[in-house]
C-alpha cells in the first residue's frame, strides 16, 4: 500500500481546508513553518485533556502504536483486543478505503459500541462534526457496530472546588446523527483528496481566506513567501475579506494603492505615511491627552495564564489567572524611579496574593498608566467577581487608570515603521528605538504566560530560578518601556 495515499483524521481536515495544503503535507512536509511555542502548547494540551478524559471510563487498554509509521501493528491490535473482550479501549486503530482513524476512547456497551473523540475546546464547531464523520464513516465501514458517537469537550462553566470533578469538568454530546446524514459526502470527499494526493503537481491555489480558516495553515511560510514586507495585509482596521479583495484585484503592495483610492482617514494616514516616510504627529491631540497626567505616577503591567483544566479552587477552565505584575512609580517628571514587582510561588492559589500586594504597593495617591486597560481592567473584575470582598478596592483601582495605548490607537503618533499596528511592541522601537525586547529568553507575554504555566509540573530548582528570573525581567521592561514612551510623548507635546 502507498502510505502517501493514506489519509487520516488530520489530513482529510487539511484537505477539507484546502487541497494545496493536503498536498503539501504529503509531498513536501518538510517545508511546513517550525511549530511555535504557542502551538506546541496547543497541541500537548489537546493530548494531556485526551488523557484525562480516559479517567471517565478507566481501566482501558492502550492501542496506540510504538510509532507513527507502525499503523499496522495498531490495526492488528485492536483487532486482537476487539476479539478478547475488551470493554475499553484506548486510541483503537481501524482503516477503511485508504482512511486510517485512530479512535480517542470506544467503550462496549452490550453488543455495540460507544465512541468518544475528546477536544479541548469549550463548543462544538463544525470541524469537530467532520472529524467524528469521518471516524464514523471508516470505524462502520470496518463492521463495528456503533450504538452511538460523542464528543467530550470542556465545560467552561464549571468552578472547580477541592478535587477535579471530571463528570462535571467534561460535557458529552452526541454527534451520531450528523456521523449518519455525512456519510455519503465523506465517501465522495474521499475519492476525491485521495486523487488530489496522487497528483503530480502542486495544485495551483492561491492564497486565500482558507489560510486560516478554520485553522492556520501549516504552509504560510511557503504559500505567502510572494507577499512584501509591507502589504495591504498590513492595513490597520480593515477587515481580512476587503485586504483579499484588493490582493485579488491585483492591489498586494501598499504601493500598488493609488494615490486616488478611497480609504477611512486612519488607513489613509497610514498609507501616506508609508509612501513619504514621514512620521505623523497631532501634537494639539497628545497635549490635550497629556495635561491629564498629574504627577504622582505608577506604569502598571500584569500577566496571567489560562490553563485548560482549573488549577485552582473557584477557577473555571481557561480563565485568566492573574500571576505577576510590575510597577514603576515616579513622584515627578525628575524624581528618581522606583520599582516594585510580583510573582506568585508555583501551585499556591495567586489571585489573593497578588491583589494585596498589588493594593500594598498602589496605596500612595498617583493615576496608574497600563498599555491597553481593557486587559488589566478584565483581570481585576475577574478577581473582584470571585472574591467580592475586594470590589471597593478594585473599583477605586479601576478608576485610576489611564490607557497609555490611546495616541497610537487613534493615531496622534504614528510612524511607519509600526506597520499599521498599536501593539507596544511594534510602538516600543518606533519611539523608543534603543530600548528592545530582542535579546529576553522571554519576550512576548504568550511565552510569559506558558512559562509560568510550565513551572507548575516543573522540578528542577535551576530551571526554576532561571524562569523566574526571565519572568521578572520582561515584566519589568514592559513597565519601562511605559516609563520611556510616555517621556518621549511629553518630548513631543508642548508640555514640560
Amino acid at each position: 500500500m502507498n502510505d502517501k495515499a493514506i489519509l487520516s483524521k488530520s489530513t482529510f481536515l487539511k484537505g477539507l481546508q484546502c487541497d494545496k495544503h493536503l498536498y503539501l503535507y504529503k509531498h513536501h512536509y518538510n517545508w511546513q513553518d517550525k511549530v511555535s511555542e504557542q502551538q506546541q502548547a496547543i497541541f500537548d494540551r489537546g493530548h494531556n485533556v485526551g488523557h484525562l478524559a480516559q479517567q471517565l471510563f478507566p481501566d482501558g487498554a492502550d492501542s496506540s502504536p510504538s510509532n507513527p509509521r507502525a499503523y499496522s501493528q495498531a490495526l492488528d491490535y485492536t483487532i486482537e483486543l476487539i476479539e478478547n473482550g475488551t470493554n475499553v479501549i484506548y486510541e483503537a486503530a481501524f482503516m477503511y478505503n485508504e482512511v486510517l482513524v485512530y479512535a480517542d476512547i470506544i467503550v462496549k456497551n452490550g453488543n455495540k459500541w460507544k465512541v468518544y473523540e475528546v477536544k479541548s475546546s469549550t463548543s462544538v464547531s463544525e470541524t469537530n462534526i467532520n472529524d467524528i464523520s469521518v471516524q464514523y464513516y471508516v470505524m462502520s465501514n470496518c463492521g463495528l457496530e456503533i450504538e452511538d458517537i460523542s464528543i467530550i469537550y470542556i465545560n467552561n462553566e464549571y468552578i472547580r472546588f477541592g478535587e477535579l470533578d471530571l463528570s462535571q469538568f467534561f460535557k458529552v454530546e452526541s454527534l451520531l446523527p450528523f456521523a449518519i446524514e455525512n456519510m455519503d459526502w465523506i465517501d465522495e470527499e474521499v475519492e476525491r483528496l485521495k486523487s488530489v494526493v496522487l497528483q503530480k503537481e502542486i495544485p495551483n491555489i492561491d492564497i486565500g481566506l482558507h489560510c486560516s480558516d478554520p485553522y492556520q495553515c501549516s504552509f504560510i511560510g511557503h504559500c505567502w513567501n510572494h507577499i512584501p514586507e509591507n502589504s495591504v495585509f498590513d492595513i490597520s482596521r480593515m477587515h481580512l475579506t476587503r485586504k483579499f479583495e484588493l490582493y485579488d484585484s491585483g492591489i498586494i503592495s501598499l504601493d500598488d494603492i493609488p494615490d486616488e483610492f478611497i480609504l477611512p482617514s486612519s488607513q489613509q494616514l497610514q498609507l501616506y505615511s508609508y509612501k513619504t516616510g514621514e512620521t505623523i504627529i497631532n501634537s494639539a491631540a497628545i497635549e490635550s491627552y497629556l495635561s491629564t497626567f498629574d504627577y504622582p505616577l505608577y506604569f502598571m503591567d500584569f500577566e496571567s495564564f489560562q490553563p485548560a483544566v482549573p488549577a485552582f479552587d473557584n477557577s473555571r477552565p481557561y480563565q485568566q489567572i492573574p500571576f505577576q505584575y510590575s510597577l514603576h512609580y515616579q513622584k515627578s517628571k525628575q524624581s528618581k524611579l522606583e520599582h516594585k514587582e510580583f510573582l506568585a510561588e508555583t501551585g499556591v492559589e495567586p489571585r489573593i496574593s497578588f491583589l494585596k500586594n498589588l493594593l500594598e504597593d498602589t496605596k500612595s495617591v498617583g493615576k496608574i498608566i497600563v498599555y491597553n486597560k481593557s486587559f488589566e481592567i478584565m483581570i481585576l473584575n475577574s478577581i473582584a467577581t470571585d472574591f467580592p470582598e475586594f470590589s471597593k478596592e478594585i473599583d477605586e483601582l479601576i478608576d485610576r487608570i489611564i490607557d497609555l495605548m490611546i495616541p497610537f490607537q487613534k493615531k496622534w503618533y504614528y510612524a511607519p515603521e509600526m506597520h499599521g499596528s498599536y501593539s507596544i511592541k511594534k510602538v516600543l522601537p518606533a519611539l523608543v528605538p534603543e530600548l528592545s525586547y530582542e535579546g529576553l529568553n522571554i519576550s512576548d507575554g504568550g511565552s510569559a504566560s506558558l512559562a509560568f504555566e510550565n513551572l507548575l509540573h516543573e522540578k528542577d530548582m535551576f530551571i526554576i530560578e532561571e524562569t523566574r528570573k526571565n519572568l521578572l525581567e520582561y515584566c519589568k521592561l514592559d513597565t519601562f518601556a511605559m516609563v520611556e514612551i510616555l517621556n518621549k510623548l511629553f518630548e513631543i507635546s508642548k508640555i514640560n
